[in-house]
């Protein structure tokens, strides 16, 4: 019990605030210890701690995961501890910790064991956890089950001090998980005893060195002189967290800015819309050079634009982590934007110097951006308009994403699931001031999206939070939905987009009619859920969108605690839609003028 209540006086000491657990007997010594700390008055000693309690591990995993996101989202980072049993309650986080390593959040796992005698014995509930997440975590050690020795508390706090100082980058900027795998013998229960006195001294303090942070500029330094005579057309591409630095950067230089809507970078005059499709048109084709900050995940032009032999990349990645760059062909690695680029009176070339509205680079984006964002919403009334066979309009996948696009405010926050949600969203909004969106994009899967939705809404509790995710990625994580009594319960609108199935898979070749045979079985497979009876099952409450207005009643007035939106959509026609999409933005795009850009002149 002391070295448990060791454990979270020094993780509230390095700014622990959330600490999430799934009880089991093994843990009970910190279970006993967390109850305390969570108490309305804790006892002498106790450090103050929110308390989230779950019974699924995995669901436990991405609840910590989403908080960690809250938090990052505000500006003020902190890691979340989540706290299992030993066995199988171990393994049902390794997704959030794959997660977490990905995406460089701060999670601190601590997991419960048995002592070192009883392993391989057989003994129950006792496998080999040591290392069980192999190269995702920034730090991890097997903590021997407490004797009582002089000077254990001690080095418990120096341990502690050392795995937190890993989990949220300290020393080199590369923030991640972590793995206490904390042995335990009985008696696993309190025995009346006080809890220790908090050191005066002795606790480690970590002094950041040298570390280039993400939106911290670096000055001009003899290396980039490759920049300064590098090529011309440039354009920004922001993936997932790159952060206001990449809008800053496209702000100053009058460059055309490609930003995921998870970029943090998304809703300024140099931000284009539809971008994707505007890739493969003659406009893109002159692009030149790409400065890449964060990581691009959604879009295969985008990796395509990486990719090709004539396009010079610089990739800005701050910290010790790996830097992206999937197609092996960055010429330039900067810890940070050189600060210099933030100056709008120093232009690299590829500008010469001129203003954005001489040069008509950034312009030529805007119209062609202008002219494709018109030409989706054309397609999209299309789609659902009515046809005389129906008493309400057709909801497309895309269509639902502009809708919660065009409810979602600026100050509200916005969670978005893998798979089409996140792509329809990326295509459709237009946000002139982005909300805060923040998705799963360290590994791109779709599990764990619910409970991660509901830890940001945990952790932000006075902004609206909506989540928007297909039906599989709801089914994958509809446990996330399950709230004890005494929890907490937040308020958070999910919408679901269900399509009774797999929809991204009939826009990629799998979806290609010389397949149809095998296709609804292996990709599209449909499920017939009922999402309303599941809802209820849960004591969540549901509404069915039958139609347009429906919808927008709904994102209107969302309610209060968790509410599920369904929206039913069609995904027979989804392939069909999306070439539809592509041939109309090409249409459209066919009078901006992109002559004077061929052909990407060399200067020097």
């Amino acid at each position: 019990m002391q070295a448990a209540r060791v454990l979270l006086q020094e993780l509230a000491a390095h700014g622990v605030t959330d600490v999430v657990l799934s009880p089991g007997s093994r843990s009970a010594p910190l279970a006993h210890a967390l109850a305390a700390a969570a108490s309305a008055v804790p006892p002498p000693g106790a450090p103050h701690l929110a308390l989230h309690v779950r019974i699924d591990e995995r669901s436990a995993g991405f609840l910590a995961l989403g908080l960690a996101k809250a938090a990052v989202a505000t500006g003020a980072p902190r890691a979340v501890a989540v706290v299992t049993t030993s066995g199988t309650a171990v393994a049902n986080l390794h997704p959030a910790v794959l997660e977490a390593h990905h995406s460089g959040l701060p999670l601190v796992v601590l997991s419960a064991d048995r002592p070192h005698e009883l392993r391989g014995t057989g003994a129950n509930q006792t496998t080999d956890q040591v290392g069980i997440f192999g190269t995702a975590t920034r730090f991890a050690v097997d903590v021997p089950a407490p004797s009582g020795r002089a000077g254990e508390s001690r080095d418990l706090r120096q341990l502690v001090g050392r795995a937190m100082a890993e989990a949220l980058g300290t020393r080199t900027g590369h923030p991640g998980p972590v793995h206490l795998n904390l042995a335990f013998r009985d008696p696993l229960v309190p025995d009346g005893t006080p809890w220790p006195d908090e050191p005066p001294v002795g606790r480690p303090t970590v002094v950041t060195a040298g570390v280039a942070v993400r939106d911290e500029p670096v000055a001009v330094d003899p290396v980039l002189d490759i920049l300064q005579r590098g090529r011309d057309r440039t354009v920004v591409v922001a993936g997932d967290g790159a952060g206001p630095v990449a809008r800053a950067l496209a702000e100053a230089q009058g460059w055309p800015l490609l930003a995921e809507p998870s970029s943090g970078a998304r809703g300024s005059a140099p931000a284009i819309g539809a971008y994707r499709a505007l890739l493969d048109s003659a406009l893109g084709r002159t692009v030149r050079r790409v400065v890449v900050l964060g990581r691009p995940t959604l879009s295969r032009p985008v990796q395509a634009l990486l990719a090709r032999d004539d396009v010079e990349v610089v990739v800005v990645a701050p910290g010790g982590g790996p830097w992206t760059d999937p197609s092996r062909r960055a010429a330039l690695v900067l810890p940070a934007v050189p600060a210099a680029w933030l100056r709008a009176d120093h232009r690299p070339a590829g500008g010469g110097g001129a203003t954005p509205a001489s040069d008509g680079w950034l312009d030529a984006w805007q119209q062609a951006s202008v002219a494709a964002l018109a030409a989706v919403a054309r397609v999209l009334d299309g789609a659902e308009a009515r046809d005389g066979t129906r008493s309400a309009p057709r909801l497309t996948g895309p269509g639902v994403a502009r809708a919660v696009a065009q409810a979602t405010r600026p100050d509200d926050v916005l969670v978005v699931g893998s798979s089409n949600p996140v792509r329809d969203l990326d295509l459709v909004a237009d946000w002139s001031a982005s909300p805060v969106v923040l998705a799963n994009r360290g590994l791109a899967g779709i599990d764990g999206t619910v409970s991660t939705a509901v830890g940001v809404a945990l952790g932000l509790p006075g902004r609206r939070v909506r989540a928007l995710m297909g039906d599989l990625t709801f089914l994958h994580d509809v446990g996330g939905l399950l709230r004890g009594p005494l929890e907490r319960e937040p308020d958070l609108q999910v919408v679901v987009a269900n399509d009774d199935g797999g929809s991204i898979f009939t826009t990629l070749e799998h979806g290609a009619a010389e397949h149809a045979a095998s296709f609804e079985r292996v990709f599209g497979t449909p499920h017939g859920a009922d999402l309303a009876a599941l809802c209820a099952g849960y004591g969540i409450r549901h509404q069915l969108a039958r139609d347009a207005e429906d919808l927008a009643v709904a994102l209107a007035v969302p309610g209060p605690g968790i509410g599920v939106v369904e929206v039913r959509v069609d995904r027979s026609g989804r392939r069909e839609l999306g070439a539809m999409l592509a041939d109309g933005i090409r249409a459209a795009i066919v009078e901006v003028p992109t002559t004077k850009f061929a052909a990407g002149s060399q200067e020097t």
